[in-house]
């Protein structure tokens, strides 16, 4: 069967009026699933919120019980005991001066890059490459630690960073398809507890404004935020 035609009965199961419950839409969102490739599942979380204002920023990291479903590639900017606490907790490239250099000659095989404080002034010399990709070591999701080997550990295991976007929206992956629908939603349960933590007491009104879950190539599925925003009260 071709993609097109198995998008379109992914499709046909899906009632895109409705909003479903957490359970429903995990399951529907795996069976409808249908590529070759092992599709990353991802979820769109729209908050009220003002982005353009300060205090009403949201973002966090969550160690996610069941991981992420991929292999995650850590580099670390550090010196002396704390280079081999990273290199033992499993870091795939530890360094500074050098590590900086191999950057700014266009290496990017990474997915994280954590830093020991100390290590800020050489980071900020490729804060320019690292920034805009999303991979800049940051204090508010623990990638600035003197705990490294613990940084390292987490960030291996699968560890779901999360803020919002110019829009107001969180995207974020919560797993694989080969995963199955229990483990993604319970993934998805402790990222939207984080989300729901991190509201900004100057936010009024409804926080959750919808919610949906997509597979990579399948179709979105709406879940129902009232029931995700009773479960975390």
């Amino acid at each position: 069967m071709s993609e097109g035609k198995r998008l379109t009965n992914s499709r046909k199961k899906i009632d895109t009026t409705k909003k479903y419950t957490v359970a429903d839409a995990f399951k529907l969102v795996v069976e409808s699933a249908t590529a070759k490739f092992d599709e990353s599942i991802d979820v769109a979380i729209r908050l009220g919120v003002d982005p353009k204002q300060g205090d009403q920023q949201v973002r966090g990291a969550i160690a996610v019980p069941h991981g992420l479903g991929k292999k995650v590639r850590v580099v670390v900017f550090a010196k002396g005991p704390k280079e081999k606490e990273a290199k033992d907790a499993g870091a795939d490239f530890v360094g500074a001066d050098d590590l900086v250099a191999k950057i700014n000659e266009g290496w990017l095989d990474f997915d994280k890059a954590i830093a020991t404080p100390d290590m800020m002034a050489t980071v900020s010399k490729v804060a320019k490459v690292l920034g805009p990709r999303g991979l800049m070591p940051n204090p508010k999701v623990g990638t600035v630690t003197m705990n490294v080997g613990e940084a390292v550990s987490a960030e291996k295991r699968g560890k779901l960073d999360f803020r919002i976007d110019k829009a107001g929206i969180v995207h974020a992956s919560v797993g694989r398809k080969s995963m199955g629908d229990q483990k993604l939603k319970e993934n998805f349960d402790a990222l939207m507890g984080a989300v729901v933590k991190a509201k900004p007491s100057s936010s009024k009104g409804i926080y959750l404004r919808s919610i949906s879950v997509a597979s990579t190539m399948g179709p979105g599925v709406k879940i129902d935020a009232n029931q995700v925003a009773n479960e975390n009260n």
